[in-house]
């Protein structure tokens, strides 16, 4: 996706707008492995995902756990450190080469200060990232590891294609053997 595509997904900008946010925004490739985000440390940029997938997992004493794959298109951020400006709990680790677009956080929020447009662009793209934590929360606390695979296959079938099969489990919150059965199971 190139980054008018991107932005518009957000929130639809008047084209001045959209200029002055692009005159920001720069273009960067990281191979496959890259850590783009380390845990405990203040994230000052956000990206978007013009080409590749990541996944954001938290770590704990026996292993990491990933909560968030991210393909084309789509915003990494950490949001502590975007909305408070403190150490995120997150890491992001790129599964694919990937082209991003980065913005400093600081050049965006002066940009909120002088423009409504990029402003309400901003809210749009913070309530957005929101609403998936939000859906997230809620699948992982009412859904079965079934029925969060079968949303897997019907909403992001790419990843089952493009991601290891340990991050997917992780992800669903069970072990590979789990997910093995699920996926004879459904077949």
């Amino acid at each position: 996706m190139n980054i008018d595509q991107i932005l518009d997904k957000v929130y639809l900008l008047p084209e001045a707008s959209k200029n002055s946010l692009k005159e920001h925004i720069t273009e960067i490739s990281y191979p496959k492995g890259f850590c783009l985000m380390e845990a405990d440390k203040v994230i000052p940029y956000l990206y978007f995902i013009r080409k590749g997938i990541a996944r954001a997992y938290s770590s704990t004493a026996d292993n990491d756990i990933t909560f968030w794959f991210g393909s084309e298109g789509q915003c990494i951020l950490s949001m502590k450190s975007y909305v408070e400006d403190k150490p995120g709990y997150e890491s992001i680790e790129l599964l694919e080469d990937c082209d991003l677009y980065r913005m400093e956080t600081e050049n965006l929020k002066k940009l909120f200060n002088e423009d409504i447009h990029i402003a309400n662009w901003g809210r749009k793209l913070a309530e957005a990232e929101m609403i998936k934590s939000e859906e997230l929360i809620i699948s992982r606390q009412f859904k079965t590891s079934l029925e969060r695979y079968k949303d897997i296959m019907a909403y992001q079938p790419e990843l089952l294609k493009r991601v290891q099969l340990g991050y997917i489990a992780s992800y669903l919150g069970i072990t590979q053997v789990s997910l093995s059965r699920i996926r004879a199971e459904i077949k």
